[in-house]
């Protein structure tokens, strides 16, 4: 007998709908699957029958044959072993459909018949709305975050006896609902806050500038001066996410298996600080089956890269094209993916190998060429696509056990949305959201100083010896110093604060 039951499939970020067909007949036992399955999916036939039978089914010998449509895209991962199962039971007529609406089936089995939860469900749940399906089952634990798609109707199941009690009619089971602004809310709060460091004003400030404009940012400073604490700290002084940024947000955690336990919304800027021995693929994405790397995990948040220089020269120079296109391309010999890529890159490195190259507290045992090398680690190219350069000395033991309390987070993202509002405003025609993403056109038109100013950057070409680049920097920080400071015109003391914030075009530093 041929049963067809419908189920769901992730491709990069986004999901599919798939037919899941079953024909039982008589013959010699087998059991084969096709439809371009990968290992996961060929071994669900054990767990399936482990399961039917564990569940009170009969699985009678027979030759078994599984389809899954369409056939010409690889099918990856272990849910599609409920609606193997539910087909199979369908198929040996040892369940009778009643369902006329249109409905779909994802969860892995456990030997005992047991629904576990499966990744990407909040894509698949959104794609089979949008292929107009009525009603999907899920294992329990991925109720929630399936429920987050408007107008379909979401039935929670704990194993496959009460899945084939539903489709059957035999047991009634109601929609699982959720409050989805409610959910946005409560999700939507961070654990640090900037009042937590101490000192730091000078960082603090250039923090804010990175979040106003939305630039890169690369923090230079002996080790313990505080430069992963602000780093942390970055993603509560940028604008709050939207919903619709909070959902393409999670349903790239959701593909990866990341989302935190008990919670189905990313409701807060992704903050991601991989390892300095990453590989190139757990960076950007990739594998057999291309799965979302840290520069999509950070997507619509912050990329923190510590110790720079520790990192291979190879896996930094892959993210040069995430940083300008904003999405990474994956292309394999039979697909390619693209997942997206917008974030803010925080990184931090030591002055030199020792870390105290020009402490005042802290000798350097390092030789001018070992100096030299180290930041040499760092391409040029890189170096580009970063606007602020920062130096962060250690924190004086005054500050450190003060009593004075900085601005709260709260006051600074304020000034920070105030900011981002009048770039919107200003770049409405032009497909351009930030400062940082000024072009040389666009800097000549946007970014026009003052006499004074442009005498102070004459200067600093003069004296500092700024290429065009760092000039072309300087003016976007200053537009976006103007813009904290509700100034339509670039002056003086924002070309100056801009210039400070580009340390390592001063040949003073070596």
């Amino acid at each position: 007998m041929l049963a067809k039951i419908y189920s769901a499939a992730v491709k990069g970020v986004d999901g599919y709908p798939v037919e899941v067909e079953a024909d039982v007949s008589a013959g010699l036992s087998s059991f084969s699957t096709v439809g371009l399955p990968d290992a996961a999916v060929k071994e669900s036939k054990d767990r399936v029958q482990a399961a039917v039978r564990n569940s009170g089914y009969d699985f009678a010998p027979g030759s078994y044959t599984i389809n899954l449509a369409p056939a010409d895209i690889k099918k990856e991962g272990p849910s599609f072993d409920l609606p193997i199962a539910l087909a199979i039971l369908i198929a040996t007529r040892q369940l009778i459909s009643t369902r006329r609406d249109r409905l779909a089936v994802v969860g892995e089995l456990a030997l005992d018949g047991a629904v576990r939860p499966v990744r990407g469900v909040l894509p698949l749940a959104a794609a089979l709305k949008r292929e107009g399906f009525d009603a999907l089952i899920v294992p329990a634990d991925n109720a929630r975050e399936a429920a987050l798609v408007d107008e379909l109707d979401v039935y929670p199941v704990t194993d496959l006896a009460e899945a084939g009690e539903f489709i059957e009619g035999r047991r009634k089971l109601d929609p699982f609902n959720v409050d989805l602004e409610a959910e946005f809310a409560q999700a939507a709060h961070y654990p640090v806050d900037l009042v937590d460091v101490k000192g730091q004003e000078h960082a603090k400030r250039a923090l804010e500038v990175a979040a106003a404009g939305s630039h890169n940012l690369l923090m230079i400073g002996p080790p313990g001066a505080g430069k992963t604490m602000l780093a942390r700290r970055l993603p509560t002084i940028l604008p709050d996410l939207s919903l619709d940024e909070a959902l393409e947000t999670t349903r790239v955690h959701s593909v990866a298996g990341t989302l935190p336990a008990g919670r189905a919304l990313v409701a807060t800027r992704p903050f991601r600080s991989p390892h300095h021995t990453i590989s190139a693929a757990g960076l950007i994405g990739g594998g057999s089956y291309p799965r979302p790397g840290e520069v999509s995990l950070a997507h619509h948040g912050v990329l923190f890269l510590d110790e720079l220089p520790e990192f291979e020269r190879r896996v930094l120079e892959v993210m040069r094209q995430p940083m300008e296109d904003r999405i990474v391309t994956i292309a394999r010999a039979q697909i390619s993916l693209t997942f997206p890529a917008s974030f803010t890159l925080v990184t931090s490195m030591n002055p030199c190998p020792c870390g105290y190259h020009g402490d005042p507290k802290h000798s350097c045992s390092c030789t001018p060429a070992q100096i030299s090398r180290y930041r040499a680690k760092i391409s040029g190219p890189l170096l580009d696509r970063i606007d602020i350069h920062l130096e962060v000395p250690a924190v004086p033991y005054e500050e450190l056990a003060g009593r004075e309390a900085g601005e709260q987070s709260a006051t600074v993202k304020h000034r920070v949305n105030t900011a981002r509002t009048l770039q919107r405003e200003r770049y409405a025609e032009t497909g351009v959201h930030s400062n940082a993403e000024l072009n040389s056109k666009l800097i000549r038109r946007y970014c026009r100083p003052t006499d004074e100013a442009r005498h102070l950057l004459r200067q600093a070409v003069d004296r500092l010896g700024f290429s065009a680049r760092a000039y072309d920097r300087v003016l976007k920080l200053a537009r976006t110093i103007a813009d904290l400071e509700g100034d339509e015109v670039i002056n003086a003391a924002h070309v100056s604060e801009g210039i400070a914030y580009r340390s390592l075009d001063r040949p003073s530093r070596d």
